[in-house]
């Protein structure tokens, strides 16, 4: 009688064990938010300079839904600051959202003090994962920089009348015609060492916004000049126009025009139209990894 019972209690420990491992197979595993695209300061440099605008950048893809989306800048362990400080900011709009573009601009505040520091990106999910990247990052002050790339003297003429001079609408809003000539001036101060300049002018409707060279798409851009600069001195300045016979020549293009300053044929989606238009100006120092950019508006009518 005792081997029958054995066999018994082995067959029953035996099924506890096969239905147990089929409980543990019946959990669903909890899948984590994803981020991709990330974009710490302008052309992903992990750089900032206090008081100034501040570039931030990830796709995300939650495993649920999003329950929250946090940046920190916290002291780096073993290093030395002039100041206690820290950054820490909250972003509510995403929760409840499958995935979600986060593109944010803020300042860095005067006080921060210059030095390396940790940046978190930190994702909570509904369903109780996390996200959490942590990058190496550092905060300047301008006047430590070795460059500091600013647009300077940006005026843009139609038929060489002045429309725009310096962050002044001479003409509001500005509107051009087909046939008319569109003249772009603007300085790039402030650099030295190798960079690249554009000046490109982009359709709204394509919802195409770049930032820095890198973004730049050529199927929705219509190029207006590009300039190139090699082993510049200190405090150097690169221009989009030149002096002839005393007057400001600047790179222009005709509104209609079958090739844009590169001599690439304008169409698909960039083909010319009536609507608003963006004029871009991108500036990337490749020799410090900088760069800067500006957007004006404009419309034309096709």
């Amino acid at each position: 009688m005792i081997k029958p019972i054995k066999i018994i209690l082995a067959f029953m420990l035996l099924s506890g064990l096969l239905l147990s491992c089929k409980k543990e197979e019946q959990v669903p595993q909890l899948i984590q938010p994803k981020a991709e695209h990330v974009e710490i300061g302008y052309a992903n440099n992990k750089q900032a300079i206090r008081g100034r605008d501040f570039h931030f950048n990830a796709d995300l893809l939650a495993g649920d839904k999003i329950e929250s989306v946090q940046v920190k800048i916290l002291p780096k362990a073993g290093q030395t600051y002039s100041a206690a400080w820290k950054m820490e900011i909250d972003w509510d709009e995403y929760k409840g959202l499958k995935n979600a573009n986060v593109h944010k601009h803020f300042t860095i505040p005067t006080e921060a003090p210059e030095g390396k520091y940790d940046f978190f990106f930190i994702v909570n999910d509904a369903n109780s994962t996390k996200l959490e990247l942590k990058e190496d990052f550092q905060i300047f002050d301008a006047a430590n920089m070795p460059v500091d790339p600013v647009v300077d003297r940006d005026i843009f003429s139609r038929n060489d009348d002045m429309v725009y001079y310096m962050n002044t609408f001479v003409e509001d809003p500005i509107v051009f015609k087909k046939g008319d000539k569109f003249t772009a001036r603007a300085q790039i101060k402030q650099i030295q060492g190798d960079g690249i300049l554009y000046t490109a002018l982009i359709k709204r409707t394509l919802n195409h916004s770049p930032e820095t060279v890198e973004k730049l798409d050529f199927n929705k851009a219509i190029i207006i000049s590009k300039v190139e600069h090699r082993e510049l001195g200190p405090a150097a300045k690169v221009n989009t126009y030149k002096l002839v016979n005393g007057t400001l020549s600047g790179d222009d293009i005709i509104i209609g025009a079958e090739k844009d300053g590169m001599g690439s044929p304008i169409n698909g989606e960039r083909q010319w139209a009536s609507g608003q238009y963006n004029l871009v100006i991108l500036y990337k120092n490749t020799t410090f990894n900088m760069s800067t950019f500006k957007s004006i508006p404009i419309t034309i009518t096709y």
